[in-house]
């Protein structure tokens, strides 16, 4: 039987009053990420959850799917499979999305500094580093529109921080030019990089890797080839959470790992579909450095 703490407690509280105000809500594990799948729906084996953007049967009782796992219902939210997670949690996250919001996520100083000169006011909530501003609206997400930079609605989830203050604006346009701008993928033939033919990840660049070459290769390549399968729109931000995924891989290796070689292999691959070159260098470099901060 699983035996509540006061952080339990606590995090179903919250979790429980989001949920009445409609609010979808997923418990976060430590390091501030969704719980991983269980076995059944490892490598959405399962089909994946019905409101993710390819539609599937799975009605796993557990937090599985991450932002896709979220729910306003109290029964499952307060289910003994949901339970053993909250126990483990570090924290509560929503969707954006699924409650009608926005979330324009400043990483820094600069990010706020950006955001004060060119958005609209708007509710604002403060974050461990930055601050996160919220809209009445929803969009679609994508990370490292502009330098520490997100924006998080459908298909995301952000932290539960508070209700921030200030007055909730609406959704405007400058926001929703961020990510259009961003990941638009360039018309054929247009020249947006310099980068040449990638140079391969290989085993002698990564004496301090506790994982096999083959084991190294697999990730990455499955990785670069999500990119290549975004050739429309959407690339950069497979990018970020590429290089994200595999910082998190070989985030307890001593190291080195060769990450700025895979790196420099994600770059380009986003460039080979039209992602601007400077663009795709920084989504990766911030993909890499959420996990590096993260540790």
């Amino acid at each position: 039987m699983t035996q509540p703490t006061d952080n339990m407690r606590e995090h179903l509280r919250i979790a429980l009053d989001l949920a009445a105000s409609q609010i979808p809500v997923l418990p976060l594990r430590a390091g501030k990420v969704p719980f991983g799948n269980c076995r059944r729906c490892a490598d959405n084996a399962c089909g994946g959850r019905p409101n993710m953007k390819t539609p599937g049967p799975c009605a796993c009782p557990g937090p599985c799917h991450a932002w896709a796992a979220a729910t306003t219902d109290p029964d499952i939210i307060n289910s003994g499979v949901w339970r053993h997670a909250w126990l483990r949690a570090s924290a509560v996250a929503y969707h954006p999305g699924g409650a009608g919001l926005t979330v324009v996520d400043l990483d820094n100083a600069d990010a706020i500094a950006w955001a004060r000169e060119n958005l609209p006011a708007t509710t604002t909530v403060a974050t461990t580093r930055g601050e996160h501003w919220l809209y009445l609206g929803r969009m679609r997400s994508a990370n490292a529109v502009r330098p520490g930079v997100d924006v998080k609605s459908t298909m995301a989830y952000a932290r539960w921080l508070g209700f921030g203050s200030g007055t909730m604006a609406l959704l405007p346009d400058v926001v929703r030019a961020l990510v259009e701008r961003e990941e638009t993928t360039s018309p054929p033939g247009r020249v947006v990089s310099s980068v040449p033919g990638r140079a391969a990840w290989e085993q002698s660049v990564a004496t301090g890797c506790r994982h096999t070459p083959a084991y190294v290769r697999t990730g990455l390549e499955r990785g670069l080839a999500r990119i290549a399968a975004h050739a429309e729109s959407g690339a950069g931000s497979q990018a970020f959470a590429v290089a994200q995924f595999l910082a998190h891989q070989h985030a307890q290796c001593p190291g080195p790992c060769g990450l700025d070689v895979m790196g420099r292999e994600i770059v380009a691959a986003a460039v080979s579909v039209g992602v601007p070159e400077a663009y795709a260098g920084r989504a990766v470099a911030n993909g890499m450095a959420q996990v590096v901060r993260a540790a």
